[in-house]
């Protein structure tokens, strides 16, 4: 039988490419402090939000090819984000596995639902009022999390029941993610092994 995970959950992970070049640490038990330099202050504005909601410590570093635009920046920022947080699980046991909450942000309203499964699933049912949260894509908030999805191995549905504001709306989104997150990574004191009939995640 597998035990509880220990603690602290941390990982460090980097990745360079001719795009982008990351470095990013975390603690999955940490009190939600943050170091975020991506170039992109909206986004640097999102993850810091994200770390406090959750509980995470995290710091991330990225140099990216901003000169062409911000894809490449936000999505492989999410894609080390994922692979840290398989690192920081490792196999998961003693996981409470499933997260879910609705979190409202002024006039917006959203939902975030995920499983830490083993299986990359993303659902998004969202759509901006407008393109751009001053100098951000706003299609890049799914670029980052279809990122983290792919990486991380898990289901994560994203749903924005309604709101018009794009910072607020975005807001919204990471919020209720860090919270859901929160609960799907805290550890059940009466889950002793992994929480699959499978045995394994």
């Amino acid at each position: 039988m597998t035990g509880i995970i220990s603690s602290p959950r941390t990982a460090t992970f980097s990745r360079s490419t001719k795009e982008t070049q990351i470095s990013l640490t975390l603690n999955l038990d940490g009190t939600g402090k943050a170091d975020i330099t991506t170039g992109l202050g909206f986004f640097d504005h999102m993850i810091t939000l994200f770390a406090a909601h959750s509980l995470i410590d995290l710091t991330l570093q990225c140099n990216g090819d901003l000169h062409v635009d911000g894809h490449h920046t936000v999505e492989d920022c999410g894609i080390v984000l994922g692979q840290a947080f398989v690192e920081a699980l490792g196999d998961k046991a003693g996981l409470r596995r499933y997260g879910h909450f609705t979190l409202p942000m002024d006039e917006t309203l959203a939902t975030a639902v995920i499983d830490f499964s083993g299986r990359s699933c993303f659902v998004y049912n969202v759509a901006f009022l407008s393109a751009q949260v001053g100098q951000f894509d706003t299609e890049l908030v799914r670029e980052f999390w279809q990122g983290f999805v792919t990486a991380a191995k898990c289901t994560f549905h994203l749903t924005l029941h309604y709101g018009t504001n794009g910072h607020h709306i975005s807001e919204a989104l990471f919020k209720a993610a860090a919270r859901c997150i929160r609960e799907a990574i805290e550890i059940d004191s009466r889950q002793k092994s992994i929480p699959s009939t499978k045995g394994v995640l």
